[in-house]
């Protein structure tokens, strides 16, 4: 069976990035036998807390594009952020702006594999966890990886976000 496009370009980034799971092997797209749109429902579906899902949450922050992968745990703080970020406005994107800057549908945005990279936000709480799940470009497909790691290869900004 082939892979989806989308899950294909994240498995891409995620090999040319030489990235890594919590184990130190490569980091490798799994995909789910049910669609998962929420962390509550991934972390379910993983046996894992719901704090170790990274939720790729994309923001409209004065028109740019802005990735915040933040624990399943958490809110985003956007009043605060927006004012750390000296951002007149930071709200959550529609899903066409979110489809048009991924190439990903929201409840599978993936940290990696856009057709551009994103100026990337990392919740620093998602540090706590030995090992995190990311949506790996569809709402059924995941990968594991380490707050390091996802630091790494996205080029992210470690940010208390919550």
């Amino acid at each position: 069976m082939q892979s989806h496009p989308n899950v294909q370009a994240v498995q891409d980034a995620l090999d040319a990035a030489n990235a890594r799971n919590g184990s130190g092997a490569p980091a490798t797209v799994r995909l789910l036998p049910d669609a998962v749109h929420t962390a509550a429902a991934a972390a379910e579906t993983l046996g894992v807390d719901v704090g170790a899902i990274a939720n790729s949450l994309v923001f409209d922050a004065d028109g740019t594009p802005l990735l915040v992968l933040t624990s399943g745990a958490h809110r985003v703080d956007t009043t605060g952020l927006a004012s750390r970020l000296a951002v007149t406005r930071l709200r959550r994107a529609d899903p066409q702006f979110v489809k048009e800057h991924t190439g990903q549908v929201i409840g599978g945005v993936a940290p990696v594999g856009h057709p551009q990279p994103l100026r990337t936000l990392v919740d620093t709480a998602l540090a706590a966890y030995a090992e995190i799940w990311a949506a790996g470009g569809i709402p059924q497909a995941v990968f594991p990886t380490t707050c390091a790691e996802l630091l790494r290869v996205t080029g992210g900004t470690p940010t208390d976000v919550a």
